[in-house]
Parts: structure tokens; sequence; C-alpha cells
């Protein structure tokens, strides 16, 4: 069976989910903001599930259509195939979103695709009620500017929850923005990889995980594998491709924090995601780091209202700017939301790239020419 799949991902993102689901071998249909349609069948489904690192959640469309009522949304959502996919005793709940349409309201839309479901199962099945104890089948709906989609969730559990992370500090960084951070800084083995600001350890996680090509998703279950028409053979034998691919090197992760209640929540993350041996946690100052051998610095600062206002981050930016400088030619890679970090840090980017932290709007500073001032 083959279908168009829907991966999608934070804004920002688009490209580098894109090369991924090409490097597994499938041809991308189409680019949106926060989407990426391609061509896949059921060993689809278990592959991007457990090696996408930037994906957010896969889906299965099933199809789309015009929505500029009530009516068009009933009908176009019961003309779909839903008994190809679920059973007379699935579950099959409803939610989505609906932005910048003529159909606004999420709860009537519910309603409306819940309605046209059943009445379409109930054709096909001969049945008037459904139980819905059966396998769960998660329904989802986007309606953008008056045009319908309507998808299956394959993911369930976002795919950002990789199972390492079980606690994190404030403000905590989205584990697929920390694999695209790692990413854009271009990890190699010869070279340090530090996050002097680290917290929960996210980013040094994501970092190892990608040096070593250890899939994002080895450690965790997915909706999917209880649909009959995948099945957990096709997961069971898509982990044990991801078990092959592990490479045994000497990448080197520092993850660092002044905070040694920090430190001592990114060991437990690291030992949890199995990189103990690759990532070393310890206390320290960011504004006081050094190492006899080149490296990059990739971190997302403290950043906060109540800091703002007090004057802590302005002073923050200021000496770990002027201490970054002194560690040229490392490269450096910083991401915040502040509108003022570049005059703070005292240097201008050698380039920004506008990225979401959720639905945080935030620029990545990088200094790959880092020369001292």
């Amino acid at each position: 069976m083959h279908f168009d799949l829907v991966a999608t991902c934070l804004f920002g993102l688009e490209h580098l989910l894109g090369e991924e689901i090409e490097a597994l071998g499938y041809e991308r249909v189409m680019t949106i903001d926060g989407r990426v349609i391609f061509r896949g069948d059921e060993e689809a489904v278990a592959l991007s599930n457990i090696f996408l690192r930037y994906a957010e959640h896969v889906y299965i469309k099933l199809g789309g259509f015009p929505a500029g009522s009530f009516d068009e949304l009933f009908e176009g959502t019961r003309a779909l195939p839903w008994e190809a996919f679920i059973g007379r005793d699935d579950a099959f709940p409803v939610k989505g979103h609906a932005i910048a349409s003529l159909l606004h309201s999420v709860p009537d839309c519910q309603k409306i695709v819940k309605r046209a479901i059943v009445s379409r199962l109930s054709e096909k099945y001969g049945l008037s009620w459904f139980a819905e104890t059966g396998i769960r089948y998660q329904v989802e709906f986007f309606i953008f500017k008056d045009e319908a989609a309507l998808m299956i969730d394959t993911s369930g559990i976002p795919l950002y929850k990789r199972g390492y992370r079980t606690e994190a500090g404030i403000a905590p960084i989205r584990e697929t923005l920390a694999a695209a951070l790692a990413a854009i800084s271009r990890p190699r083995e010869e070279v340090l990889f530090w996050d002097p600001m680290c917290g929960s350890g996210t980013i040094a996680i994501e970092a190892a995980m990608l040096a070593r090509d250890i899939a994002p998703g080895l450690r965790r279950s997915f909706a999917a594998e209880e649909f009959p028409f995948v099945g957990k053979s096709r997961f069971h034998e898509a982990r044990e491709e991801a078990r092959s691919r592990i490479l045994r090197n000497n990448f080197c992760v520092y993850a660092s924090d002044i905070d040694p209640a920090m430190v001592a929540l990114a060991g437990a993350n690291t030992e949890r995601a199995g990189l103990s041996g690759t990532v070393r946690t310890f206390q320290a100052d960011a504004r006081k780091i050094s190492a006899d051998r080149r490296g990059t610095i990739v971190c997302n600062p403290p950043y906060g209202e109540r800091m703002r206002m007090d004057g802590q981050v302005d002073r923050l930016y200021r000496e770990i700017g002027e201490h970054f400088r002194a560690l040229a030619p490392w490269q450096v890679y910083i991401i915040t939301s502040h509108p003022d970090f570049e005059r703070l840090y005292g240097k201008r980017a050698d380039k920004k790239r506008k990225l979401y932290n959720g639905m945080i709007p935030c620029t990545l500073y990088q200094y790959f020419k880092n020369e001292r001032k």
C-alpha cells in the first residue's frame, strides 16, 4: 500500500527535514511551512518515525478538499476511504487546527469530521453505533485557507519526545530544534562540541546522537506499531537497522553549566540516552571556559523577562561575547529570542537564521569566522 505521508516540523526546519526524508530513499511531493509531504508505504511509516530527527509527527494523509463550509467539510470527509484503515471496533478520536479559514471553530469542525467518519463507516460496516474499544487511530484535520487535509497520526506521542528527558530546566529547548542546531554547526570528530550553558543537556545529547548516527526514535514506541497494516515487525526491522548504523567514534561533547542542579539533570538525561561515554557533564562558568583543542560552542543562553528587567541577561551576553571571542578560532552558534543580542554580544553574526522553539520566534546567530577583537 502506498500513500502520502506528512511529516510536520517546527518552522524553519523544513529543509533539514526534507533532506532527511530523501536520505531514507523517499521523494518529496511538496514542502510548505511546517510540513513536508512525501510518498511512502508501510515500511516508510516505521522508518520515518524512528529515523527522522527534525519531525514532530508523521501522518498518513487520506485526502484533501475545499472546505469553505460545514457541508463541504462533511461531504469531503465522508468521501475518504476510512474503512481501509479503521476497523469496526477501533477508536477514532478527532482533533485539528483551522487557520485563516471561514471554518475557524475547531470544536465545530471536530464534530463535523467525527460525524462524517461515523456516517461513512456506518454504511460500510452496517453499524449504527461504534464501541471504539479497539486500536486507536487519532484523526487530525488541518484547514488552511479553506482547504482541508484529513490525516491519521502514526506517531502518537510527539517525535521530539525521545524518551531520555523525563525532566527539564526552565524554558527548555525542544529536542528537534536542538538536533537542528547541532546539524547546522556541522559536528566533527576532531572538533570538541561544547554547550557551556547546557541546562538539561538537550543540545549536547542531540549532537552526540547525530555524530554517532543514533536514530532519535530508537528508544520509544509509536502509535502505528498497533496498526495491523504496519505492525510491530516492521518497527522491529527498522530498529535493527538503526542499531546497525550506530557509529563507534571519538566524538567528544562537553555539557557544562554554572548551576550544579542542571549539571546533575543533564548527567541523568545523558545516562538515560546511553551516551555517558560520549557526553561529559560538569560544572563550569561559561564566561571562563577553555580547552587545549579546537572547539565549537552551541548554546541556548538563559533568557527571561525577570532576568532582563534586572540586567542579568544584558550583563551575561556582554561577558560571554568578550570571552567567546577570545577563544578564536572556535566557532560559536547561539540561539536566543533577545532582540538586542548582537549589540550586547559585541559583534555582528556572520550569518543569522530565523527558527522557532515551539511557538517562540528565535534567531540563531552563527559566528564561523570567529576572530579576536
